[in-house]
């Protein structure tokens, strides 16, 4: 009898041990293959699995066991961020995520509106309920610059493309919705969804958010911030120096006009120049990011270009042009012509009157000033700018777990619940 006990009482401690360290080890074995998204993390928290693609179903209340709750949440989470990195979305080709989220959000009781930007490319505007005039609008952007890069798990980081920049971003901001549903916190008319195409190549998708002919009171965009509140980011231009010369043999130099040496000429009067800076936003930079020239090594080139990007620090665009041009003129060169394929914007300062956060001032632009309106503008998200548009992009579980949290603070904020 007591022996029977005994044998019961070490198999219970057996299968609770076990059930611990697959909740605690979440992903820990690396990638899974497509329509096998969940079986390590979702059994650990009593959770069927779905393939890529089922909408999951309705959330609903789990009653009191706090342990089951937090790592149903945690699965949840990184279920939905595994999905979201899978799929390719490089700007231009965001229709198989839009599908997928739209799936995602449909099954999770929201209304979802489809905004087209361009054929197959669309922005996600989702809310509870009809009413689609909310007080808070949560955004993001799902595209990622390429090329793509799948997912993986390694040590308690996610890499790929998109983990943090910005797929971090929008599936916590989900879930820190989906919690604040699920907790009662927020009811209808209260907290609206934007998912835009097109942040990485110019904003196409933020701009056509405007037609939606909605107004929020605040807006909280997600960008990797490595958890904190930026306070303003800097402003940008770009524009490419075209040079002009003439075609000759390079064995007699004196009989032509070589366009890459005018160029170089120019480019080094730029490297040299000031331009605006301020105690807030820093010094503004120059980058010359791609340079072209000359057909071969023994031909004079008639054609140089070069594509410039400036991060703005103080002032306007218009001013730091107007230095741009004032330098290129000095040189004389009458060959060299600028032109300003990137109009940009000032530097961009935000709202951060949220206690609890660590703050910062970043350098990379982001949708914020392409959304028009009177409202207040939050900048937060998980994972650095540091890692993003790299071969090496990734995101810790930690920093995802933190973000949800996060999300929710700045939504109480936003609706007065703080």
């Amino acid at each position: 009898m007591h022996l029977a006990l005994v044998i019961l009482l070490l198999g219970s401690l057996a299968f609770s041990v076990t059930s611990l360290e697959q909740a605690n080890g979440i992903y820990a074995s690396g990638q899974r293959p497509l329509g096998q998204v969940t079986d390590d993390v979702v059994n650990a928290a009593g959770h069927h699995s779905r393939p890529l693609g089922d909408a999951p179903a309705p959330l609903v209340h789990t009653g009191g066991n706090d342990f089951y709750t937090k790592q149903h949440s945690k699965s949840e989470l990184l279920s939905l961020h595994h999905d979201l990195v899978t799929i390719e979305s490089v700007t231009g080709n965001e229709l198989a995520v839009g599908n997928y989220l739209a799936d995602y959000l449909t099954g999770r009781d929201f209304t979802v509106e489809k905004q087209e930007v361009t054929k197959d490319r669309y922005n996600l505007h989702a809310y509870l309920g009809k009413q689609r005039n909310t007080t808070t609008l949560v955004t993001s952007h799902i595209d990622t610059v390429p090329p793509f890069i799948d997912y993986s798990v390694r040590n308690g980081q996610i890499w790929g493309r998109g983990s943090a920049d910005a797929k971090g971003s929008v599936a916590t901001q989900i879930r820190a919705v989906e919690e604040l549903l699920h907790a009662d916190e927020i009811s209808s008319g209260d907290v609206a969804l934007l998912f835009v195409v097109g942040e990485e190549v110019h904003g196409d998708g933020m701009h056509g958010a405007n037609d939606l002919g909605l107004a929020w009171t605040s807006v909280i965009f997600g960008e990797p911030t490595e958890l904190k509140l930026a306070t303003g980011h800097k402003g940008l231009f770009g524009f490419k120096v075209r040079a002009t010369g003439k075609a000759g043999h390079s064995g007699y130099p004196e009989l032509g006009v070589n366009a890459n040496s005018m160029l170089i000429r120019a480019l080094a009067k730029l490297d040299a120049l000031e331009l605006p800076s301020s105690e807030r936003f820093g010094n503004t930079t120059l980058n010359i990011g791609r340079m072209e020239g000359g057909v071969a090594g023994n031909v004079i080139p008639a054609y140089a270009e070069a594509d410039v990007f400036v991060r703005l620090a103080a002032g306007s665009p218009t001013e730091a042009q107007k230095i741009i041009l004032d330098a290129l003129e000095g040189t004389g060169e009458e060959g060299l012509k600028v032109e300003f394929v990137v109009k940009g914007y000032s530097p961009v300062p935000l709202d951060s009157d949220v206690k609890g956060f660590d703050k910062i001032v970043v350098n990379y632009g982001t949708d914020v000033p392409y959304l028009k309106g009177e409202h207040k503008r939050y900048l937060y998200g998980p994972g650095s700018i540091l890692v993003a548009h790299s071969d090496h992009e990734h995101v810790s579980i930690e920093d995802l777990e933190h973000a949800v949290e996060g999300y929710k603070t700045l939504i109480r904020k936003s609706l007065g619940k703080l």
